[in-house]
């Protein structure tokens, strides 16, 4: 059966719009391929600017305000923090949007950021409601997101014999505690949450700014892509998680080069695993004929 419904070519599945056809073919990659990602998405950032820059700069100051607003409630900054891994491809949206300008030559400015977050919903193409595809899966993302982060506030809240209201005490209670079995099923009920969702959204998110696709020819594509290659992108997830405890660790200010870093280099991984062209770009309404 699931064969079956991952079967681009099945007839009966109902994500295989007539007018959309089959989903997009998916690349067998070398191993240490995201090194050329990194390098690629560097480069974007650099030409990029001003314009990336403002998106690290942005999520430094979320998370600076996460961090007031939790004051000495880490036991919710630590699900907060970890769930907005969850909703980052969404972030990255404008990221994937000047890469995309990049490779077409195309100018890089405020213009095309404000395009990206309000023209594309206007492509009327797309079936099944299609238009508001990334909305759909954004907020699906942020379900998730959610999800982790009261699960995350209620295991550390209920589970622990003191309170754990900073980093230290997070660190004493959590980790270091003799009891360890709440540090390994925080742990592993994050992964169990968080590999499937990375699997779902790998390259989802570039490929609906991309192409006129439904959410479930997005993940489902993205399915395929971490299936045909499980050792490369989990080396990616790996990279990702590396460089952004890096930014954590530098109290935010790392993730203001981190994030459009790992934003460009992500449209890169998307560009390297998926060949779409089988499926028609999405344009905003000026740019079509």
């Amino acid at each position: 059966m699931l064969g079956r419904m991952l079967d681009p070519s099945s007839s009966r599945s109902p994500w295989n719009e007539p007018s959309q056809g089959a989903l997009p073919e998916v690349r067998e990659i070398q191993l240490f391929l995201c090194g050329a990602w990194l390098k690629r998405g560097w480069a974007d950032t650099i030409r990029g600017g001003w314009v990336s820059w403002v998106h690290g700069l942005a999520v430094a100051f979320f998370g600076w305000s996460l961090i007031v607003l939790a004051g000495r409630q880490f036991w919710l900054l630590a699900g907060a923090f970890s769930g907005f891994l969850v909703v980052a491809p969404v972030l990255a949206t404008s990221l994937y949007a000047i890469s995309r300008a990049l490779e077409k030559q195309e100018a890089v400015n405020v213009a095309l950021i404000v395009k990206t977050w309000t023209r594309w919903q206007y492509s009327r193409y797309a079936v099944r409601g299609g238009y508001w595809s990334m909305v759909r899966f954004g907020l699906l993302l942020g379900l998730a997101g959610t999800g982790w982060v009261l699960t995350s506030a209620s295991l550390i809240t209920l589970l622990t014999l003191q309170p754990v209201n900073t980093p230290a005490d997070f660190l004493r209670y959590v980790v270091l505690s003799p009891q360890h079995y709440l540090f390994e099923l925080w742990l592993n009920l994050g992964g169990l949450m968080a590999a499937p969702l990375f699997a779902s959204s790998v390259v989802s998110m570039p490929l609906l700014l991309d192409r006129r696709a439904t959410v479930m020819q997005a993940v489902l594509t993205s399915w395929q892509a971490v299936l045909r290659n499980p050792v490369a992108l989990a080396l990616w997830a790996a990279v990702i998680m590396l460089l952004t405890l890096v930014g954590l660790a530098t109290g935010l200010l790392g993730l203001i080069w981190i994030v459009p870093w790992l934003g460009h280099a992500s449209w890169h991984a998307y560009r390297d695993l998926v060949e779409a062209s089988a499926l028609p770009e999405r344009m905003p309404p000026e740019e079509r004929a």
